[in-house]
């Protein structure tokens, strides 16, 4: 099983619980920050009543099973538009969702006047269910497909959607299930990276130690931190890796000790218990943490982080949190429960989605379109595809306090055009 599922299972959906999620203003659609043709008047894209403008691997497969009755469409648009999701998967799947179908269809009623009718489709959370809920819903005269949500389910999906020309926007944060016309919408993890690590070298940070969890995550992080850190021309002074097991946290921390001497910044990309457990084992190895920036992921967005003094003035990036919480209140009015992290992404699909077609009224959606550099502004703040499908964010930098995380370098608004 690969690290989304994981997240996914692990402390109901821990990976999309991160209360650090969106924008400071309070956005209630998907807006195209540049217009979405570049001379779009931006009005038109705010949803009705708006008063100012705007992480994951494999569930485990499922059984094989006979079809679930199909889901009612959504709208009475004339612009088709497919939504994969896996509506009866067991446990936190199947939760996440009906979530997000929830989600979609609070943006249809939100967003003014769309020109868009939803077809959903349960793929069971299985690549089979997404492979025949792809054909179902371009044979329905889908013009795009938002979903799945799993990297199994997406690499099935496709398949049938790039045969017949169909763009998707999925869920999945396995980059490897990206492509051009394969979009990924999710919390990516090589971004949290990234993100921190350039706050890290314009805070002066040059040379990093890092414990990374081993698994699929850990591979993933690791990768992307070796990478961002030189392109800015720091150094990896050690890197280990840990298992979920005390005695082996303390044989990667004693390794990490004998380079702490040379290092600035000490990165631990994992959650609560187990980046307190390692940072419990480096001071019982009499390493000072004070004398480092001490970095995370959005994995950090935690109250077992939060409460540990060792960690308070530690950075992580992660969205403002306010967008999420309008968004969340707003869910928590209409359906009577919380919103999972996952009913976001589906709700700035559908948004976005609406935005363009309303923008470009009969033209089909193209890759060009969705690779629009100037990107879009959501629930979770501004974002853009790139050509090969993986996203950019504009994520903020929240610093560790007793109380929760605190905003100290506050997330793009916009993207330059050469950075993409």
């Amino acid at each position: 099983m690969a690290f989304e599922g994981l997240l996914l299972e692990a402390s109901g959906a821990r990976y999309w619980s991160w209360r650090a999620v969106a924008i400071a203003a309070t956005y209630v659609a998907v807006t195209c920050l540049a217009g979405c043709s570049g001379t779009l008047n931006s009005s038109a894209l705010y949803p009705k009543n708006s008063s100012a403008p705007y992480p994951n691997g494999d569930a485990p497969p499922a059984a094989t099973a006979p079809m679930p009755p199909p889901a009612p469409n959504m709208g009475a648009g004339d612009v088709k538009v497919g939504l994969i999701l896996p509506l009866s998967a067991n446990g936190n799947a199947g939760t996440a969702g009906q979530a997000m179908r929830n989600a979609a269809e609070m943006a249809l009623a939100e967003f003014s006047e769309p020109n868009i009718q939803l077809l959903p489709k349960d793929d069971n959370g299985t690549g089979q269910g997404a492979q025949v809920a792809a054909q179902q819903a371009i044979d329905e005269g889908a013009q795009i497909i938002l979903g799945p949500l799993f990297a199994h389910s997406v690499t099935s999906a496709k398949q049938i959607a790039r045969s017949r020309g169909v763009p998707m926007i999925a869920f999945s944060t396995d980059t490897n299930v990206a492509s051009s016309g394969v979009y990924l919408l999710s919390f990516l993890p090589e971004s949290d990276v990234d993100r921190v690590v350039a706050h890290a070298i314009a805070q002066g940070k040059r040379s990093f130690v890092g414990l990374l969890p081993s698994n699929a995550y850990g591979s993933v992080v690791e990768g992307e931190f070796k990478q961002a850190v030189a392109r800015r021309g720091g150094r990896v002074m050690a890197l280990e890796h840990y298992a979920d097991d005390r005695n082996k946290i303390g044989e990667a921390v004693r390794l990490v000790a004998q380079a702490a001497g040379r290092a600035d910044a000490l990165f631990i990309p994992d959650g609560g218990e187990a980046v307190n457990d390692v940072v419990a084992a480096l001071s019982a190895a009499g390493v000072n943490l004070r004398q480092f920036a001490l970095l995370g992921t959005q994995l950090w967005d935690d109250p077992k982080i939060f409460s540990n003094p060792l960690l308070e003035g530690g950075w992580y990036p992660a969205p403002d949190p306010a967008g999420f919480r309008a968004f969340a209140d707003r869910y928590r009015t209409r359906y009577r429960q919380d919103p999972p992290r996952p009913a976001a992404l589906a709700y700035d699909a559908v948004a976005l989605v609406a935005a363009l077609v309303k923008a470009q009224g009969s033209q089909r959606i193209t890759n060009e379109m969705l690779a629009n550099p100037s990107g879009f502004a959501g629930i979770d703040g501004v974002f853009r595809f790139r050509t090969d499908g993986t996203n950019q964010r504009g994520l903020a930098i929240l610093r560790v306090t007793p109380s929760g995380g605190q905003v100290i370098a506050p997330a793009l608004r916009t993207f330059s055009a050469s950075a993409i």
